[in-house]
């Protein structure tokens, strides 16, 4: 049975802003040498223990704030017998850098930041995860040619999460326009019940360049 927690958690309140120690690496995954997708506000673990199951070549790691979810998909995972797959409990926006300057490097190939707590009034928009430092660090730990993936439910979000990856120049959006379709394997949980109520879903996709060039329109 899931557990109930609460929906929202203030990621600025003064537990969630210490960073966490990273785990020994070696303990988690049985294979560093494969690419790692990293999935930033899991919620239950739900898409990335299915995208384990699918792609066993990949590790799979999910960082989600609110740690009885946590818990929850971690005993999933071992009753799964998944070997691909851990989850931490932690604010992204306070641990990403420990986490990722701890695991092996050039391993990380994709970012995935799923319909993120859209935080609609405005003195509280800066608690949403993309923040510029957050997409700075994703830039600093993501292999050349690695993949960032965003959607919401919310085209505010959207545009905001789109735009900040954007301003970037160590990224490269593959398509000005929406995408139409999720390029990943698995659709979330929030993303079926969104598409089954027919509202729309705000995607894009963005490749890490090798240097800081782009072309004049910021697409590929």
């Amino acid at each position: 049975m899931s557990v109930r927690v609460r929906q929202h958690v203030n990621p600025l309140s003064r537990p969630y802003r210490q960073a966490i120690e990273p785990p020994e690496w070696t303990a988690v995954y049985a294979n560093l040498g494969y690419p790692l997708h990293l999935d930033i506000g899991c919620g239950r673990g739900r898409f990335l223990s299915a995208m384990a199951r699918q792609a066993p070549q990949w590790n799979f790691l999910g960082l989600e704030i609110r740690e009885p979810l946590v818990i929850e998909a971690n005993q999933g995972r071992d009753r799964d017998e998944l070997t691909n797959l851990h989850y931490l409990f932690c604010n992204a926006n306070f641990s990403l850098e420990t986490i990722l300057d701890s695991y092996p490097e050039g391993k990380l190939q994709r970012v995935t930041i799923q319909f993120p707590d859209p935080w609609f009034k405005k003195r509280h928009q800066k608690r949403r995860v993309v923040q510029p430092e957050l997409v700075a660090q994703i830039a600093e730990y993501l292999a050349t040619g690695g993949e960032v993936f965003l959607q919401s439910d919310v085209e505010e979000v959207a545009v905001e999460m789109r735009d900040r990856f954007y301003e970037h120049p160590a990224f490269r959006l593959k398509t000005p326009q929406w995408l139409p379709e999720n390029p990943l394997a698995v659709p979330t949980e929030r993303e079926v019940s969104t598409r089954d109520r027919g509202d729309p879903v705000y995607r894009s996709l963005f490749v890490r360049l090798q240097s800081a060039i782009r072309s004049i329109d910021g697409t590929i």
